[in-house]
């Protein structure tokens, strides 16, 4: 029976990635293989058999002592902890290949040198863009923002692009320039699996080379969602409350044309949204954190999803979750989006961060017919049911596995 060990920061359903990184765990165990996890402790985790094995909990956001402090910017860095954990773990169990989902600050790179050191073939999905810019998103207050691609990394801290505080953004300045010096990922990873081409490209524009990227997009289980193509009265948007996720764009075009907005979801940038759809007098209800049958039922009913992101989107779920819904998606013409969504057939884009272009959009879709709708969101749930299905994300991690394994075996 082979054996797959996952690792991420959670271990529980924190955000996209984490339902990927834990969703895959799942499906490799369904399918025969013997599993395990390595993560962070957190009160939120899952149990799990293999708790005595995660990391110390760290989180920015807490306070902690000065001496506190310093041990977590060591541990940020190169966790010692970490590397000894996971090699606790591999004694324990002897995995044929690891996969890494969101590692970065919480477990650090150390437990791929351990892998490494093992021979173990290990590959990781980028969910974000880390491996390239030091802040994740190549975004800061001002916008898009590729400056460091040049390898000067002190932009991070000239426009504090991690949670606008100076001595955080330091802190992962140095990070970075010790990973990238020391080739941490580079030289520890046999491939890194990029749901979008958009990341894929975007890797090797930072000097990433070809081969060790591979292009495999994410997928969603149709069959557990029931579709209503019937379009309901409002325009729906479930996510993070955040400034790269558009939605104060989103805001202004739905009160300029005077349509239905339902918002779910939480974030930094909830009360500021609130003040502003208060400001500009648009129908806007703010529903809060919603997941589950609760949260389909909103998609479900939906005249169509809006997903208006303002920064390089990697493959987002909830365009597939839409689909699965058998909903239509208004999406923003940036990153991995325009991949997913078929122009005309299975949704729209507009220009990202254009209020004008997405009040139109808006206005189109509360004034297309019925029929019209239905075809679009039947279109979506095919492509979903058909494209982007498990059975083919599994067989082709598969065939990666195997392929790094290959050349594992033969570079011993």
């Amino acid at each position: 029976m082979p054996r797959l060990l996952s690792l991420n920061t959670y271990n529980y359903r924190r955000g996209g990635s984490d339902v990927v990184f834990l969703e895959h765990d799942a499906m490799f165990r369904a399918c025969g293989w013997d599993t395990a996890v390595m993560t962070m402790h957190h009160p939120k985790n899952e149990p799990s058999p293999w708790s005595r094995f995660f990391a110390d909990e760290i989180e920015f956001g807490h306070e902690y002592r000065v001496m506190n402090k310093l041990a977590m910017a060591g541990k940020v860095i190169y966790s010692g902890e970490a590397r000894r954990k996971i090699s606790a773990l591999l004694d324990e169990f002897p995995a044929d290949v690891a996969h890494a989902h969101c590692i970065y600050h919480h477990l650090s790179p150390s437990v791929l040198v351990e892998l490494k050191h093992r021979g173990i073939p290990t590959v990781m999905t980028a969910h974000d863009l880390k491996l390239a810019c030091p802040a994740y998103k190549m975004l800061n207050r001002g916008g898009v923002c590729e400056k460091c691609r040049s390898g000067n990394l002190l932009h991070v801290v000239a426009n504090r692009c991690i949670r606008d505080s100076l001595p955080v953004s330091a802190l992962i300045m140095l990070e970075s320039a010790v990973h990238k010096s020391l080739g941490l990922y580079r030289r520890n990873l046999d491939r890194v699996v990029a749901p979008s081409l958009f990341y894929k490209h975007k890797l090797m524009e930072w000097g990433w080379p070809e081969q060790q990227l591979a292009y495999i997009p994410n997928y969603v289980d149709s069959a557990a969602y029931t579709p209503c193509y019937e379009p309901g009265d409002y325009f729906f948007y479930f996510g993070r409350l955040a400034m790269e996720k558009g939605v104060a764009t989103l805001i202004r075009a739905a009160a300029q044309v005077k349509v239905k907005l339902r918002i779910a979801g939480t974030g930094p940038e909830g009360d500021a949204l609130k003040a502003l759809a208060a400001e500009v007098g648009g129908d806007v209800e703010f529903l809060g954190f919603v997941s589950g049958d609760p949260l389909w039922k909103w998609v479900r009913e939906a005249r169509a999803i809006v997903l208006p992101s303002e920064w390089y989107e990697n493959a987002p779920m909830s365009v597939l979750e839409a689909y699965a819904c058998g909903k239509p998606v208004i999406g923003a013409e940036i990153g991995g989006i325009p991949e997913m969504v078929r122009d005309g057939e299975t949704g729209v884009l507009f220009e990202s961060g254009n209020v004008g272009e997405l009040a139109s959009q808006l206005c189109r879709f509360a004034r297309m017919t019925n029929r019209t709708l239905v075809e679009m969101g039947m279109a979506a749930r095919r492509l979903a049911a058909e494209v982007y299905t498990a059975e083919r994300y599994f067989s082709e991690i598969n065939v990666l596995y195997t392929a790094v394994g290959a050349e594992c075996r033969a570079s011993n």
